[in-house]
């Protein structure tokens, strides 16, 4: 399915969650001199105009990048977060926000590389743009969970794999932990992160639960709850980190208290941070 389009919610609290997740495991790639290799399953168009039309009919940014944008206290766990927008807006007003392509761009070294998958042909050549130039990046328009597997294990065998469906696809919640597993037989130094929406259906329970029986290890739960849940619509936000880096849990642990204080919208706003498999 082609009709989700990301610039409507490009900046939301959703995106502050995963991309601050993020941003910390490409600083603990970076703390080994040896290359590493990041994929992405869905792409997107790598760069959003908070400014222009489709961002400003939802404005979702506002109760995300838009809330932590002139903080003055930010702890330093986010400070390389919040450098990557920072970079993109030098002069004072928010305008641009990074998709997660522009977020792991801003880590990689001349000896890493980035493989980018993106189906929407509305998507892949703004992307394609982004990037012209870089022979670290490789941009490709097609099917991004056939694409990952096709190329890896990739030659600089550290990397990670970023997950991030629009959930359009309802099977999606249901065939991901087989995916993965598919993918760590192929590579199994790889760390893959998983963002996954809260929804009042509960459907990414399928995701953790298939996850949690698959024999896969150290899998690492960080989850972000803005409001209670309601009839309809996202209220939180989540991400599964398979294979997670040392540290990573403890790191999280600091940072979600503050990004739910930040970032929640009602008195039920929450956060958990948990092993759903340990070592």
């Amino acid at each position: 399915m082609l009709s989700y389009q990301h610039s409507y919610h490009a900046g939301n609290f959703a995106d502050v969650h995963k991309h601050l997740i993020l941003s910390r495991l490409l600083e603990a790639l970076q703390r080994k001199d040896k290359p590493f290799c990041y994929f992405e399953t869905h792409a997107g168009r790598g760069r959003y105009n908070l400014t222009e039309a489709e961002a400003q009919k939802t404005a979702e940014y506002r109760q995300g990048i838009g809330r932590l944008w002139e903080q003055a206290q930010i702890p330093d766990l986010a400070r390389p977060y919040l450098a990557a927008i920072q970079e993109l807006n030098p002069h004072a007003p928010l305008r641009y926000y990074p998709g997660s392509p522009a977020v792991a761009h801003r880590w990689l070294r001349d000896q890493d590389r980035m493989q980018l998958m993106e189906l929407h042909p509305q998507e892949v050549q703004p992307l394609r743009e982004l990037f012209r130039g870089d022979r670290r990046v490789g941009v490709h328009q097609r099917d991004g969970f056939e694409g990952v597997l096709a190329l890896t294990p990739p030659p600089e065998k550290r990397g990670l794999v970023l997950i991030d469906p629009s959930y359009e696809l309802k099977e999606d919640y249901r065939q991901l932990p087989q995916w993965v597993d598919k993918l760590f037989q192929r590579w199994s130094s790889a760390v893959c992160a998983i963002w996954y929406p809260l929804l009042p259906q509960g459907r990414h329970q399928l995701l953790l639960r298939g996850l949690e029986q698959s024999g896969l290890r150290k899998i690492l739960v960080a989850e972000l709850e803005v409001s209670a849940p309601g009839e309809t619509g996202m209220y939180g936000s989540g991400m599964a980190v398979v294979n997670a880096p040392w540290q990573l849990d403890q790191e999280l642990e600091q940072l979600m208290p503050w990004l739910a204080a930040e970032l929640g919208q009602d008195a039920q706003a929450r956060q958990r941070v948990t092993w759903l498999v340990p070592e």
